[in-house]
């Protein structure tokens, strides 16, 4: 198979021209980014919003050239906006933003994301890093499968993806018509993650518009199939990829995770109070790393204090899921691959996660009254 060079991209896509300058892509300054993973290409370019429509025909250019070339496997192109107007000319191959995915529109719109045969979307969200957030969401996935729940999980950490490593996924993605992604299937879960895609050692540096394309390509552009749950690993805090997902998807829920201590909670609260603005029901709280278990001896332990999740959630009106303790087998076997869901199903850590997601499905099941609209966000 020949070999994808950027240079070579670079060069294909000079052969596209821009209506308005009667340049390339590249010396007209739309390019805006190249990103390559064995034979998969993906390409951004930075656009005015206005003329996003009218560059619609461009884009499938620039997408058409690419796939066309040796040793090719698939290319998506994607247009964003990071302003509302043309900015002064740029040098030839300067880059104004970045965006990934093979969405039609501009990022600066942004119309509903429907993913067809999905009953239910929640996310796994945590106000701060640190506090077990992609552990709690894969073993939550798991325990949905384990209790008979058709269950897909979508990690949306865009900037630090652990799914390919906690699930133990070396293999890419394939695409059979170069437009939609087949999920890698892991222990009865359909998985996606931009760690599939991106090598591990790759910084991400993105901008907020390329990280909200990204999430968007992975929700409506991934074969989900008939899931009755989507789980979506959110990265920490409330930014750009919270902000696209609860403005833009009908979220069934969202399960905010936080240790016991005070800090954490604090940083839990801001994460709560941001999906109820935006109208998202909040499944609940689960306490993490709540106590540690000598494994030796069995002595406890309440290394971070103990129940302030529990008495946060009490304050705040909304369930209490559960106490995740913290224990040496729930870490080295989500970094081994093989979640303790599955590595051990019997133990009484893995019922701890089953009995979350019995009540986390419990409330899906019982809060569903058909599709909720999307909120609209208006900052003043």
């Amino acid at each position: 198979m020949a070999e994808v060079t950027e240079s070579a991209i670079r060069k294909v896509l000079e052969t596209v021209i821009d209506p308005a300058s009667g340049a390339g892509v590249a010396a007209s300054g739309l390019l805006g980014g190249i990103a390559i993973r064995g034979g998969h290409v993906a390409v951004t370019l930075n656009v005015d919003p206005t003329r996003g429509t009218a560059l619609e025909p461009l884009r499938q250019a620039c997408e058409q050239a690419v796939r066309a070339m040796p040793g090719v496997l698939s290319a998506t192109a994607v247009m964003t906006a990071e302003r509302a107007a043309p900015p002064p000319p740029a040098p030839p191959g300067h880059s104004h933003g970045h965006s990934h995915g093979p969405a039609a529109k501009t990022t600066g719109g942004g119309g509903r994301i429907d993913v067809p045969g999905v009953k239910h979307i929640i996310a796994v969200a945590s106000g701060k890093g640190g506090v077990g957030k992609s552990t709690t969401a894969v073993n939550l996935a798991l325990g949905l499968a384990a209790n008979g729940v058709a269950t897909g999980l979508l990690d949306a950490d865009i900037y630090g993806p652990s799914m390919p490593r906690m699930l133990g996924v070396t293999e890419k993605p394939e695409s059979l018509d170069g437009k939609m992604l087949k999920p890698i299937e892991r222990y009865g879960l359909r998985t996606m993650s931009i760690g599939y895609i991106v090598n591990e050692d790759t910084p991400m540096i993105w901008r907020g518009p390329m990280v909200s394309s990204a999430l968007e390509q992975m929700l409506r552009d991934v074969q989900w199939g008939e899931l009755d749950v989507l789980v979506v690993d959110m990265p920490p805090g409330t930014g750009d990829a919270q902000l696209t997902l609860a403005q833009r998807v009908a979220l069934a829920g969202a399960v905010i995770v936080s240790t016991p201590q005070d800090i954490a909670l604090v940083d839990a609260r801001k994460g709560l109070n941001m999906f109820r603005k935006v109208a998202v029901p909040v499944l609940g709280i689960v306490e993490n790393m709540s106590y540690f278990l000598c494994p030796k001896c069995g002595e406890r332990s309440e290394i971070f204090g103990h129940g302030g999740a529990r008495e946060e959630a009490e304050k705040l009106g909304v369930p209490f899921l559960g106490e995740v303790p913290l224990h040496l087998d729930i870490r080295t076997t989500s970094d081994s691959g093989r979640p303790i869901v599955i590595d051990q199903p019997d133990s009484p850590h893995t019922q701890v996660y089953k009995n979350i997601a019995g009540r986390v499905w419990k409330q899906l099941s019982a809060n569903q009254r058909g599709a909720r609209k999307a909120p609209t966000i208006v900052v003043r």
